[in-house]
């Protein structure tokens, strides 16, 4: 993978934990208070802790994980299998 590739942080989520279900659920959720209740003072109440959820699982959350070294691709364990290590023994006497 190339350095100017950037890697999703969605991909390593379940289905529903992915945009278009925080989406669907906040916006259900909105207009689910606004139909039931026809009150806007309740909509708003429900509004404002929905709209930071979504804003932070959509907005702020995947910018903090590209920016941390979580994404990063992992190394496979069984490439460095077999490596002498410090004290002159191979890893895989010890698995």
């Amino acid at each position: 993978m190339s350095a100017q590739e950037s890697v999703s942080p969605w991909s390593y989520k379940p289905w529903w934990c992915q945009p278009w279900s925080i989406l669907l659920v906040g916006i259900t959720l909105i207009g689910g208070s606004w139909a039931l209740l026809k009150t806007w003072w309740v909509t708003i109440l429900v509004a404002i802790p929905v709209s930071a959820w979504m804003g932070f699982f959509l907005l702020i959350w995947p910018e903090l994980m590209r920016q941390s070294s979580v994404l990063q691709p992992l190394q496979s364990p069984t490439s460095d299998l077999g490596q002498k290590s410090g004290d002159g023994s191979t890893r895989d006497e010890y698995n």
